[in-house]
């Protein structure tokens, strides 16, 4: 790495300067044979974010191992015209606790919430693997080996934080208490007002990783009326990255806990109300053995792994949400990932294919008005508008049926759709050409919706309700940029502060391959032209689909994420009234 144009006097490479800020790049090493999209991303990541290289963002390798993990698999999805089977889904918490088992030396698994049900029993069998395996001699030097670290972060969301003792105590039942385990574990959430951790990663020594946009949560993949979603098996360098994206959550941990205050806050039950907004909580096993705090991970921590010959160029690429807040009026506001895709997408030359849950904000119950305080991505619509305007580039999106709600749970309990229909969402499109373009013309806009913009929902065989009615849902965060680099990960596209982290993979075969697995049976059974007249978009280009400015509260749409919580294991949660 190249750092150029810095005032390296300052602690961490900080200066008081503003304008070293907007001097300062890096180059990496391993950006070579990128494609336009790739490349994209990597100028904007090495110009506007080199500060966060190696934590936040990095070109590196890795492998994918099989095919995409999606559930329900496409075998009980996109050519059968009946419900997915009863155990439609089971194989895929066995295929995360193989992963982890895997582990010698160190394990990071961060989700929104803990795992319930199917989840936490291979979770809890994988820990007792990895302790057995902990527990054996050093083949080479007869010596006993150091304990395992183990380090899992959640969401700590308002009104319902994690209760870390109980999740602790769950997986640990099966454990020896008294540190002969030879595993230390440490579970953690935070929470800044409205911002927390989103992202979805297994990375086990530097080598094996799972990440995408899956949840660790029974009810809502594993039963009947399944949510969409789809996550990926990698090996290689790129694992590092998600170890070192955990180092960035546990810092704050360690910081906030250290405080004065957080030493009060620490003494207090999980099930207290507190006064303040921001909130960590942390706890250890064994109690006694393990330090308060988990170390910090660094690549010498696991063996040194050769470069996988079958390697493809990755970008890793993240977010902090309200966490990355830094004594800086260039950084304060950073969010690298969101840049990476605006660069990604008005690169497209020819098309731009995506899988989302929305691009909308969450809606008011019962209507199409926009929670006040909330807006849609206008820095994605504008990337969309130019694209298409400037280079008539084809973009095609599938959604999330409004309001879908698997295995006959309440509203309350998970709701996937935030309530716009296709044409809306087209429209906020079309709205942002006329803003950028004002002498385009209605004919112009008409032809541009209908040669270049396709909105559709999310379809099986048998439509897009499942036997009983219930409507179909998704939640990947997947797109495809010109059919050769695509990015796959927890990042939403609607508007939502929380911490994301996914990856880039900027390679022509594998995207083939990904798009032949996943976009394009799911394409094939989605598309039907019936979900975006032209005529209604056209007629919806001066609705105000924004929320009424409410003290600018652009973090109102996560708490959707809140709803989806309250179905997992309650005994995980507790009640908290600030």
């Amino acid at each position: 790495m190249v750092l150029c144009g810095l005032d390296l006097a300052f602690p961490c490479g900080k200066s008081s300067d503003t304008n070293d800020f907007q001097k300062f790049e890096t180059e990496d090493s391993d950006a070579t044979n990128l494609s336009h999209a790739g490349t994209a991303a990597y100028d904007v990541l090495r110009k506007k974010h080199a500060w966060h290289q190696n934590s936040l963002w990095n070109v590196t390798t890795g492998k994918i191992i099989g095919e995409l993990h999606q559930t329900p698999n496409k075998e009980e999805s996109w050519n059968k015209d009946s419900n997915p089977c009863e155990e439609h889904s089971h194989w895929f918490p066995g295929k995360l606790c193989e992963i982890m088992s895997r582990t010698v030396y160190w394990c990071d698994i961060m989700s929104l919430g803990p795992p319930d049900g199917i989840f936490i029993e291979k979770m809890k069998e994988a820990l007792e693997n990895i302790s057995r395996q902990a527990r054996e001699l050093d083949k080479e030097t007869k010596m006993a080996k150091p304990p395992v670290v183990i380090r899992m972060m959640f969401g700590n969301l308002p009104g319902m934080p994690t209760n870390c003792n109980a999740v602790r105590d769950s997986l640990t039942e099966g454990l020896a208490k008294d540190g002969s385990a030879n595993i230390k574990l440490w579970i953690g959430a935070w929470r800044i007002g409205s911002s927390w951790n989103h992202a979805k990663i297994i990375a086990v020594d530097g080598k094996y990783l799972s990440t995408g946009g899956h949840n660790l949560w029974d009810g809502h993949y594993l039963r009947e009326n399944p949510v969409h979603d789809i996550s990926l098996e990698m090996e290689g360098r790129i694992t590092h990255d998600g170890h070192i994206f955990a180092n960035c959550h546990w810092d704050f941990i360690r910081k906030k806990q250290s405080t004065c205050v957080g030493g009060i806050a620490e003494n207090i039950p999980d099930c207290m109300p507190l006064a303040w907004k921001n909130r960590v909580i942390i706890s250890e096993f064994p109690i006694g053995f393990a330090e308060e705090f988990p170390p910090v991970y660094h690549m010498n921590c696991v063996p040194f792994y050769e470069k996988l010959p079958s390697s493809v160029p990755l970008i890793a690429v993240g977010r902090l949400g309200a966490l990355m807040k830094v004594p800086h009026p260039i950084l304060y506001s950073d969010r690298p990932s969101d840049d990476a895709f605006v660069a990604m997408i008005d690169s497209a030359k020819t098309i731009i294919k995506m899988t989302l849950q929305d691009i909308g904000p969450v809606c008011i119950p019962g209507t199409s008005l926009a929670l006040p305080g909330t807006s849609w991505p206008k820095n994605y619509l504008s990337a969309f508008a130019r694209v298409i305007w400037e280079k008539s580039v084809d973009v095609e999106i599938i959604l999330s049926n409004p309001h879908s709600i698997p295995n006959h749970l309440s509203p309350t309990e998970a709701n996937y759709g935030n309530g716009w229909s296709c044409v809306d969402v087209a429209a906020e499109i079309i709205k942002k050409i006329r803003e950028q373009f004002p002498n385009a013309e209605d004919d112009e806009l008409r032809r541009k919706v209908n040669d270049n913009l396709r909105v559709c929902f999310i379809r099986q065989k048998q439509g897009r309700t499942y036997e009983d009615g219930t409507s179909i849902g998704l939640h990947s965060k997947h797109f495809i940029i010109d059919d050769i680099c695509c990015y796959i990960g927890s990042q939403n596209l609607y508007v939502c502060d929380l911490a994301e982290w996914g990856v880039i993979i900027d390679e022509k075969v594998q995207v083939k391959q990904i798009l032949k697995e996943y976009w394009d049976p799911m394409w094939a059974a989605s598309y039907t032209e019936e979900d975006c007249d032209v005529d209604e978009v056209m007629d919806g280009l001066d609705i105000e689909r924004d929320g009424e400015d409410v003290n600018k509260g652009h973090n109102v749409s996560s708490a959707n994420e809140t709803i989806r919580l309250s179905s997992a294991n309650p005994d995980f949660y507790m009640n908290d009234e600030d």
